[in-house]
C-alpha cells in the first residue's frame, strides 16, 4: 500500500487554508483499508496518540477571520479532525481521550456554520459527516 511504510507522523498543519487533515486522513484511510490488521500501522503511525509530535492535531484550529475565504477553510479543518478523532478513537489506546478531542473539534466549529456565506455553503456538509461518524462510532457516551 502505498502508505504502508508511513512512521512516526509529523503533521504540518493548520497552514491557514486547510479544510482536510493529510495525517489523520491518512490514518482513516488506512485504517479502512487493512481492517483487522489496522492497529500495528496506526501504533507505529500514530505511536503516541497523545504526545507532543501529533499536539496541534488535539488542539481545534483558531479561525481568525471567519470572512476571510481561506481562513474559513479551518473551521472546515475541525470537522474533518472531529471526523477522523471519531473514526480513528476505537482503533487507538485510549477511545475515551480520542473521543473527548473529537469533540472539541466539533464543539469548535459548529457554532459557525453559518457565520458567513464563507463557510456556510459547504460547512454543513463536514459536520454532518463528523456527527454521523460521531453517533456511528462513540463508544463512552452518546452526543447530548
Amino acid at each position: 500500500f502505498w502508505f504502508g511504510a508511513d512512521r512516526d507522523a509529523r503533521p504540518w498543519e493548520p497552514s491557514g487554508e486547510d479544510f482536510l487533515s493529510a495525517t489523520l486522513c491518512e490514518a482513516v484511510l488506512m485504517r479502512d483499508v487493512l481492517g483487522g490488521e489496522a492497529g500495528a500501522w496506526l501504533g507505529a503511525f500514530l505511536p503516541d496518540p497523545a504526545g507532543a509530535a501529533v499536539a496541534c492535531l488535539r488542539v481545534p484550529a483558531i479561525v481568525t477571520d471567519r470572512r476571510d475565504g481561506r481562513l474559513a477553510h479551518i473551521d472546515g479543518l475541525n470537522l474533518a479532525r472531529a471526523w477522523c478523532w471519531y473514526s480513528l478513537a476505537d482503533a487507538l489506546p485510549d477511545p475515551a481521550a480520542t473521543e473527548a478531542v473529537a469533540r472539541a473539534h466539533l464543539d469548535a466549529a459548529l457554532p459557525h456554520l453559518a457565520d458567513d456565506y464563507m463557510g456556510e455553503h459547504w460547512l454543513a456538509t463536514f459536520a454532518l459527516l463528523a456527527l454521523t461518524t460521531a453517533a456511528a462510532d462513540t463508544v463512552s457516551e452518546p452526543l447530548a
